[in-house]
C-alpha cells in the first residue's frame, strides 16, 4: 500500500488518514466547546514545519516506510527497514546536536507564535472544520471515481 501511495496509484493510506484527521478534528471540536478539555496550541511556525515536513516525506519516500511501521517491519523480518530506523536515530541525534543553530534559523523563520488556523483566518473552527470536511470528502469521491 505504502508504495502504491508513493507512486500515487493507491489512495487508501491517505484516506485512512484524512478520515482520522476529520473524526479528530470534530472530536476536539466539541469537547473544547463543550468546556471538557482546553486546547493548547503549538506555536505557529512555518519555516519548521517546511523543512521538517520536507525531510519526513523524503525519508519516508526514500526508504518506503513512515517511522512507525518501519519498526514494525522490521519485526516482520524486513531486514532492510533496519536503514530506515538507522536513519530515524541519526536524524535526531544530528538534530540534537545542531539544535541552538536551528533555534538561531529555521525555528525562527516565520513563526507566529502559539495561533491556530482558525485564529489566524479570524473565524469559527468550526468554519474550517466543514470546509476541510467538504474538500476531504470531494477528495475522496474522486479517488473513488479514478479507482484510487
Amino acid at each position: 500500500k505504502q508504495v502504491g501511495a508513493m507512486l500515487l496509484k493507491d489512495m487508501t493510506i491517505l484516506k485512512f488518514m484524512l478520515s482520522a484527521i476529520m473524526v479528530g478534528m470534530v472530536g476536539i471540536a466539541a469537547m473544547s466547546g463543550a468546556g471538557m478539555i482546553t486546547l493548547s496550541h503549538k506555536a505557529m511556525n512555518v519555516g519548521a514545519v517546511l523543512v521538517g515536513g520536507g525531510l519526513f516525506g523524503a525519508g519516508w519516500a526514500v526508504v518506503g516506510y513512515c517511522p512507525g511501521t518501519s519498526v514494525g517491519a522490521l519485526g516482520e523480518g524486513r531486514w532492510h527497514a533496519i536503514f530506515a530506523i538507522i536513519g530515524m536515530l541519526a536524524g535526531a541525534a544530528i538534530y540534537a546536536e545542531l539544535y541552538p543553530f536551528f533555534q538561531r534559523t529555521v525555528l525562527s523563520w516565520a513563526d507566529y507564535g502559539k495561533i491556530g488556523l482558525p485564529e489566524t483566518l479570524g473565524v469559527s473552527p468550526w468554519v474550517v472544520i466543514i470546509v476541510f470536511v467538504c474538500v476531504v470528502l470531494g477528495l475522496f469521491r474522486w479517488f473513488e471515481s479514478r479507482g484510487l
